[in-house]
């Protein structure tokens, strides 16, 4: 899951934070955490793999929805 990054849609990869978002995305998920603290926001985000575990697409626009197709 680590690595993995989010559709266009949902995280654009012109914002200024966007490397800070995916490295801790890919830190939460790599110590197994529900969740991280967006690093400009302080907003808590469901990583992906959360999304995952849920089995379905919530339809609540997330950030990291796995459930996106390009």
């Amino acid at each position: 899951m680590s690595g993995r990054v989010p559709h266009r849609s949902r995280l654009d990869p012109s914002r200024p934070d966007y490397a800070a978002i995916l490295a801790a995305h890919d830190a939460a998920v790599r110590a197994g955490q529900p969740t991280y603290r967006d690093p400009t926001t302080g907003l808590s985000v469901l990583t992906a793999a959360t999304h995952l575990a849920r089995g379905e697409c919530c339809a609540s626009g997330c950030r990291h929805c796995p459930y996106l197709d390009d």
